[in-house]
């Protein structure tokens, strides 16, 4: 049985007809629709596809991106789709992996994105390097400035209750007890 799965994103207002009428042109008998983003993993329709799916069965999407957007999770939807022994047909990319120049095409496509992610990965940590060289520091901003965390470190050698000075800074009572740990300080 050739199946179909069609999906938009929640929030765009985005219409599944145009995938549809492509699947429906496919020869899908059986089409799962889907309104949910494609970096999700958790998408009721797209599991009840692959636990439905038997020996023989072709899964058809409109775009390699209707199916995710994520290439770990197209590895694992091909890999499930593999082992219930079924096929999987890319329509606008021509991907057809019930031929063995198709199974070549897709292992071809996984290299390539997994090398762009190597790249970008490289790139990015590349960029926190130089970063850190210039003096730049990653994270969000402290909340509290020197001056606050002295005068913590004061209160606390005061022996003042943590939830009390964390109330008076605006503050978790879990920062006050890091500041303290920190110097050394018995926090109460």
């Amino acid at each position: 049985m050739i199946v179909g799965y069609a999906r938009v994103s929640k929030a765009d207002a985005q219409d599944l007809e145009p995938q549809l009428r492509a699947l429906k042109d496919a020869g899908c008998k059986r089409i799962h629709e889907e309104r949910a983003s494609g970096g999700r993993w958790d998408r009721p329709e797209l599991h009840r596809l692959l636990d439905e799916l038997d020996e023989g069965d072709v899964v058809v999407v409109w775009k390699l991106d209707r199916l995710t957007r994520s290439l770990k999770d197209m590895l694992l939807i091909l890999e499930k789709i593999e082992a219930a022994g079924a096929g999987f047909r890319s329509l606008t990319e021509a991907i057809d992996t019930t031929t063995p120049a198709g199974r070549m095409m897709m292992q071809m496509l996984g290299s390539f994105a997994e090398f762009e992610r190597a790249i970008v990965r490289e790139r990015t940590m590349a960029g926190l390097r130089a970063a850190r060289e210039r003096g730049r520091k990653g994270g969000r901003r402290p909340k509290l400035t020197p001056d606050q965390r002295s005068e913590i470190i004061g209160m606390l050698n005061e022996g003042r209750p943590a939830a009390e000075i964390a109330r008076l800074f605006r503050v978790h009572r879990a920062t006050v007890g890091r500041i303290g740990a920190e110097v050394k300080i018995a926090v109460r």
